[in-house]
């Protein structure tokens, strides 16, 4: 279904195509608003959408870098938690109004904006990006399960194919359905990084002195690389491609009031949704900072070390558990949003509608077979490597993401009364730069040991 109709259209509008057909057809504007309703009420009915979202920035990937900060430099570098959180609070508002004002998702913008080769260009990377998101998906079910249960890495990785049959069937009975799901492995990561910090029994005024920035960070290279590791790490590209799609499932008013009402709502929910990401991620190094670091283990950045490691350090057997089914829930839950971004990508750049069942099945073996190739031949120390790599591979794609969403949303012609606002343009621009920078630095850093 189009915009518009004629060429002339398009070009006043800004695009260089017409919008060719819905994001997420099967779910698009599938969920009621009430109209005359408490703005609680309305609320509730956009909340949703934001957790699915938030799931990005609590996956497996994310980790490792937590658990080497807090125990090599203990709380230092929750500021840096904080800064990453507050430019993914900007920047998810940015893809909810994008999706919001347009009717389009990101994939979709980026295919009716850019010409035909640079548009294939950004659905090649980003797909790369996608498969290395699930990748650190995979790998992170597959450890959890090999900890909880002794289950081999190579079975772990083959049952996580599993998911995409779960995927299928929420979506087939709601979209709610998935976001309720969503948000019960949320609250189950949330949960056991409660109790574990209880245990763990950090400083309250060192963990808030942790909040407020250190010169120390940029002075000390091991330091700063940690902190660029993390900021690198946190913002994923997909998940901008994401958010801009699966706003369009309410049913909001298509008029100036209405759209208006809808971005208001969307980013609330997003930015609170992602409070709950700061809380796991903080919570990760806090735990980390807390039982390694204040006991002389500083160099615990193993995800199945820090496992083996809470249980005696911690006094009971219960921490090691906990730590497990928290990595297990990280995993599944961004399996599911990874899932979703897939087919929104695939659809939205190539115009191509895919079953979805397939689309997911082709997503997963693309993460399946480099991990279970690595696996058989390395084992776990080869399954870290993979998937530190996942996130170098994330941070390549994310400006790609990133410049494209700030450049539409600053765009008047294509956002109309919506467009960013003259402060607001000045600071997803410095946000966006300065994850560009960091991106590049964290890559050479890399790339020369």
């Amino acid at each position: 279904m189009s915009e518009q109709s004629t060429p002339l259209a398009h070009e006043n509008s800004g695009w260089r195509y017409p919008r060719k057909q819905n994001t997420l057809p099967e779910v698009y504007r599938s969920m009621k608003i009430p109209k005359s309703a408490s703005w609680f009420r309305k609320f509730l009915a956009f909340a949703g959408p934001g957790y699915l979202v938030a799931v990005g920035y609590m996956d497996p990937g994310n980790w490792a870098t937590d658990l080497a900060g807090g125990s090599k430099f203990g709380y230092t570098l929750l500021a840096v938690i904080l800064l990453s959180n507050l430019m993914a609070i900007l920047l998810q508002a940015l893809a909810g109004k994008l999706g919001i004002v347009t009717g389009r998702d990101l994939a979709q913008a980026c295919r009716d904006h850019y010409t035909k080769p640079v548009a294939m260009g950004l659905w090649v990377m980003c797909e790369i990006a996608i498969a290395a998101c699930d990748l650190a998906e995979v790998i992170g079910s597959a450890i959890a399960l090999n900890l909880l249960f002794g289950i081999p890495l190579i079975a772990g990785v083959a049952i996580t194919v599993l998911d995409v049959l779960l995927v299928l069937l929420l979506q087939n009975k709601g979209f709610r359905y998935i976001e309720a799901l969503v948000i019960v492995l949320i609250v189950t990561i949330g949960g056991c990084f409660l109790i574990e910090i209880f245990w763990s029994q950090p400083e309250i005024g060192a963990v808030m002195k942790g909040f407020i920035p250190s010169s120390q960070i940029i002075t000390n290279p091991e330091m700063l690389y940690i902190a660029i590791g993390i900021l690198g790490a946190t913002v994923m590209p997909h998940n901008l491609y994401l958010h801009s799609s699966i706003v369009q499932t309410r049913q909001f008013e298509q008029t100036a009031l209405g759209k208006r009402q809808a971005i208001k709502y969307s980013t609330w929910d997003s930015t609170i949704a992602l409070f709950f990401a700061l809380f796991i991620n903080a919570a990760i190094l806090i735990i980390s900072a807390a039982t390694f670091h204040t006991t002389g283990h500083t160099d615990v950045a193993d995800i199945g070390e820090a496992y083996g490691l809470l249980s005696p350090m911690l006094g009971t057997a219960a921490a090691s558990v906990l730590f497990g089914v928290a990595l297990l829930a990280s995993g599944q839950n961004s399996t599911l949003t990874g899932t979703l971004a897939g087919q929104i990508v695939m659809e939205g750049f190539l115009n191509l509608r895919v079953a979805p069942w397939l689309r997911r099945l082709i997503t997963r073996l693309i993460a399946i077979i480099p991990a279970v190739i690595v696996t058989w031949l390395y084992g776990a120390n080869g399954t870290m490597q993979l998937l530190i790599l996942s996130q170098v591979i994330l941070s390549l794609q994310l400006s790609f993401a990133v410049i494209p969403l700030v450049k539409f949303t600053s765009d008047k012609k294509k956002m109309g009364e919506f467009v960013n606002k003259p402060w607001m343009k000045w600071l997803s621009w410095t946000v966006a730069i300065v994850i560009a920078g960091l991106n590049l630095y964290l890559l050479y850093q890399t790339f020369n040991g």
